[in-house]
């Protein structure tokens, strides 16, 4: 169905190839998983299934990519719609009607798909992905997870024989993420669709693929069976890290298959308490944010209802729930910029206390700084040099918006387009921007969507630095991993309320939704991290 045939993209302003002599054969009804580091070619391989690359992208594209039969070289991206659909990271970016119904029926529409087959294939999608109560929805009043789920669904509806995703997942808590995949899944079981996915979050995926293609990073490519890749590869979940460091054999892609394995483990670490995942609190942690029956609506419509919260210095919360559950609302309420029908937000600075909601925008950075889902939303200059002088300036500093950036993510030329930074650059930037106002409290919305396991782990240290400064931080994740590796805490909500509020292991370790993995295996033993059992074991070596 799609064949690399000593395929080679060289864009102009690299030095190396994005990729390099790939040879590579992905069958009729096969959902092939390509993982790798940010930054080492996946995009530019999805990219070119479809024509994208080099049609769209520029660069050059030596060797021969066929599609259903179709040399991409000589068909543009308009001439194979019919054949592949293409889902990418940010599903906001290819939308182009205004509700849900009609985005769905958009890509049928230009394909001149039969009125009566287009409805037909609307409510089947409406139905396939939990969107028949969103169908009159409009586009921009949906949750990040809700719009990529409309997103796929536009694709789907036009009956491609080849789906292409770009982090199909990144969006969505784990209970919308599974009924996602599991649709993916019954479109390559029941009707032969192809799958050529990238994803980061591999807990989430490699237990459905049938095949791995691994990127290295030198433009080269592995590819094999899931277990064959997974066992040497640079990236994998925690259950397959889990596996490598107790060496087990054949290797555990899923829990099921790991807890099958782990008996003899569970055994042995069942007298071992699990150490820390995060050091304990020094001293007192004064509170820094206060806010008391936030409430907030859309036409009529409750997004959160009215939540009491406090926010503590030097500590790190995880705001967690599914799509919808009001995290984002709340935290745009907090900082002031967002609606808030009632309650009240107090913010303590220099003995003082404030409240974002009534003080100028200005002020209001310098009390509460928010990175919002997407990040390049406020990125609209031309270079990072003049968006970090525009901080400064808004922020009556000299230099402190560059300092920070270096700090986080050293090497960021001021020359460059903030477009064309990768997503965790993008975090950095405007998490520098908001920092150079010195805000004593941090919010940041959905960070992790884009970054790879390597990047989370530096995003882990960016958060210990800001909290060991003194300052709260709350982050609104999906990522149970990510959580349960970066959080002092974990705040849950659902339907606007908060559901439960306590340190990571108690809530995470009770749920079977937003567990990580390394619980799910070793339960009921109370480890979160692979990291924890790797400790354990080593104690236990060392007698």
């Amino acid at each position: 169905m799609i064949t690399f045939d000593q395929v080679t993209v060289q864009y102009d302003d690299t030095p190396a190839p994005a990729l390099r002599d790939l040879d590579l054969t992905v069958e009729e009804g096969e959902l092939c998983l390509v993982v790798g580091h940010t930054g080492v070619g996946k995009s530019t391989l999805l990219g070119a299934v479809n024509g994208l690359v080099p049609h769209f992208t520029g660069g050059t594209l030596y060797g021969r990519v066929t599609v259903d039969g179709r040399d991409t070289a000589a068909h543009p991206p308009r001439e194979l719609a019919d054949v592949v659909g293409v889902v990418g990271q940010d599903p906001a970016d290819g939308f182009v009607t205004d509700t849900v119904e009609e985005e769905l029926a958009y890509a049928m529409e230009q394909l001149a798909i039969p009125p009566a087959t287009m409805r037909k294939r609307v409510e089947e999608t409406l139905d396939l992905l939990g969107l028949a109560d969103l169908r009159h929805r409009a586009l921009h009043e949906l949750s990040g997870g809700q719009q990529q789920r409309v997103a796929i669904g536009s694709v789907l509806t036009a009956h491609p024989r080849v789906l292409v995703l770009d982090e199909p997942t990144s969006a969505l808590d784990p209970t919308a993420a599974e009924e996602v995949l599991a649709a993916v899944t019954r479109l390559v079981h029941d009707l032969g669709v192809t799958v050529l996915m990238a994803e980061h979050r591999l807990e989430r995926v490699v237990q459905y693929a049938d095949r791995v293609v691994h990127l290295p990073g030198d433009g080269t490519a592995r590819a094999g069976a899931p277990a064959d890749i997974l066992r040497t590869s640079a990236v994998a979940p925690p259950v397959v890290e889990l596996g490598r460091a107790v060496g087990w054999s054949p290797l555990p892609l899923s829990v099921r298959d790991a807890r099958r394995a782990a008996a003899p483990l569970r055994a042995r670490l069942a007298d071992r308490a699990p150490g820390p995942v995060r050091p304990p609190a020094v001293g007192a942690r004064p509170r820094l944010l206060t806010a008391r029956g936030v409430t907030v609506a859309y036409r009529g419509v409750p997004a959160v209802r009215a939540v009491d919260l406090d926010l503590r210095s030097g500590e790190v919360t995880a705001l967690m729930g599914r799509n919808g559950s009001g995290k984002s609302s709340l935290l745009w309420a907090l900082q002031g910029s967002g609606p808030r029908r009632a309650g009240t937000v107090a913010v303590t600075r220099a003995d003082t206390t404030a409240d974002p909601h009534t003080v100028p925008a200005a002020e209001a950075r310098r009390l509460v700084g928010l990175v919002p889902q997407t990040p390049a939303d406020l990125l609209y200059l031309e270079s990072v040099r003049q968006e970090l002088d525009q901080a400064d300036a808004e922020s009556g500093t000299r230099g402190e918006a560059r300092r920070i950036l270096d700090r986080l993510a050293p090497g960021i030329g001021d020359a460059t387009h903030p477009r064309d930074l990768s997503e965790g650059q993008k975090l950095a930037l405007v998490l520098a921007i908001q920092l150079s106002a010195a805000p004593r409290t941090i919010l940041l919305d959905e960070p992790t969507r884009g970054l790879d396991y390597r990047a989370k782990s530096e995003l882990i240290a960016v958060v210990d630095a800001l909290a060991a400064e003194g300052r709260a931080v709350v982050i609104s994740t999906h990522d149970v991993e990510f959580a349960a590796r970066a959080a002092d805490r974990v705040v849950v909500m659902a339907e606007g309320d908060i559901v439960a509020d306590g340190p990571t292991a108690e809530v995470i370790v009770s749920s079977p939704v937003f567990a990580p993995q390394a619980a799910k295996v070793l339960a009921p033993l109370a480890y979160l991290t692979v990291d924890q059992v790797e400790r354990a074991l080593a104690e236990e070596a060392a007698g």
